[in-house]
């Protein structure tokens, strides 16, 4: 029996997990050994030596056999389908969903981390075999829909990025949540990059990354002992960092809207995936208010058509954290904007997401809740749904 069994749910978070060898096909030896130096930015050892136990238990037969029923139990590299494209339609089948965003996980940081960095030629070399890679894995199932990231560190190169991602075969272009190191994301220069989605009818995604780009490192500070991550490590978010993780993605998304980007682009979708909801209400009003502010000495401003908060209500949608009050954030936002996520298979989505989302949307009208599970989600793929629909 599949985890969702009777109705259509959709998936606006899920990833692989890359093995050191990932990029080995799509990279130079310059890239594929940066990878295998940098890889999982944390204890890169313990991270190997995981890999290796997950390959050992993935080719024991009992271990598959067991699959169907722990489905939602085993995480990262153990998780069925983690890495290996063939067991994750099997995962697929086991878990129900309709479809699957599938995002990276170690180059989601270290793409992140080279956005900010002095190598342009790196980033971009990295995203075009990462975007391969991950086209690549999902190319066999239409429900697995690969993100392409978009390095937004140069501007006369982000145009030929996203074009690559779309020829390639991704359903969804990544941006970093933050601003690049020289510039904004709604430089005028960056408008070939949503013109190029929008005539393809793909979203542009913002997602977690790098927890030290959070917050100043000063933080860690305060004379106290260092607190552990949800992870019982070092190199996650704690309580502190998850506070600010919002700051980003409202910083940019105030960008785009008030430098009229949206405005320019009304078919465009974007995505805010595994950055939390509970900030969406108050910074809808935060967003008005800011108009009402500014508008009368600000000419961008006086060249929006709408409220600023009807821009999000028409082009934005955002994944709230299970741990979140989804019914409220709903309820004080409108129906159109949240999206279900797993987070599949990484340990922060939890053993039973649908449970949790279930128990949060009851209270909802069953169109609304739809909406949740299914609508918002058709709605911010457009395109990139065409073949699964067609299908």
């Amino acid at each position: 029996m599949p985890y969702v069994e009777g109705r259509v749910v959709h998936d606006a978070d899920a990833h692989v997990m890359e093995t050191p060898e990932w990029l080995d096909e799509f990279a130079s030896p310059q890239i594929t050994s940066y990878l295998r130096r940098n890889f999982d930015l944390g204890d890169v050892d313990a991270a190997i030596a995981e890999v290796q136990r997950s390959r050992r238990l993935h080719a024991d037969p009992g271990y598959a056999a067991a699959a169907a029923t722990e489905i939602m139990l085993r995480k990262n590299w153990r998780a069925t389908g983690a890495f290996v494209a063939e067991d994750r339609r099997a995962a697929l089948d086991h878990m129900g969903f309709a479809s699957q965003l599938i995002f990276p996980t170690v180059l989601n940081v270290v793409l992140e981390n080279l956005e900010h960095g002095d190598d342009e030629q790196l980033i971009y070399e990295m995203a075009s075999a990462g975007n391969r890679s991950l086209a690549a894995f999902c190319a066999d199932d239409p429900r697995l829909l690969a993100v392409g990231y978009v390095p937004l560190a140069r501007l006369d190169r982000a145009a030929d990025a996203a074009r690559e991602a779309i020829e390639v075969g991704c359903k969804a272009l990544l941006i970093p949540n933050r601003c690049p190191r020289d510039h904004a994301p709604s430089h005028i220069a960056l408008d070939s990059v949503w013109a190029q989605a929008q005539q393809a009818g793909l979203p542009i995604l913002m997602h977690v990354a790098t927890p030290d780009l959070v917050m100043p490192a000063q933080h860690r500070n305060n004379g106290l002992p260092i607190e552990p991550d949800f992870h019982g490590g070092s190199e996650n978010f704690r309580s502190v960092s998850y506070m600010a993780i919002p700051s980003a993605p409202m910083q940019t998304l105030s960008m785009l809207i008030f430098d009229g980007v949206l405005e320019r682009f009304p078919e465009l979708r974007f995505g805010v995936i595994e950055l939390g909801a509970a900030w969406v209400p108050s910074f809808m009003r935060q967003l008005d208010a800011a108009m009402d502010a500014f508008r009368r000495h600000e000419g961008r401003l006086q060249k929006l058509s709408q409220r600023p908060s009807d821009y999000v209500r028409r082009q934005v949608r955002v994944t709230p954290y299970p741990t979140e009050p989804t019914r409220w954030i709903i309820e004080n936002s409108g129906p159109d904007i949240c999206l279900f996520s797993s987070d599949y298979p990484h340990v922060e989505g939890g053993r039973n997401p649908l449970r949790r989302f279930d128990s949060e949307v009851s209270g909802l009208t069953p169109e609304v809740a739809d909406r949740f599970f299914r609508g918002n989600f058709e709605d911010l793929m457009g395109a990139g749904l065409k073949d699964l629909v067609n299908g």
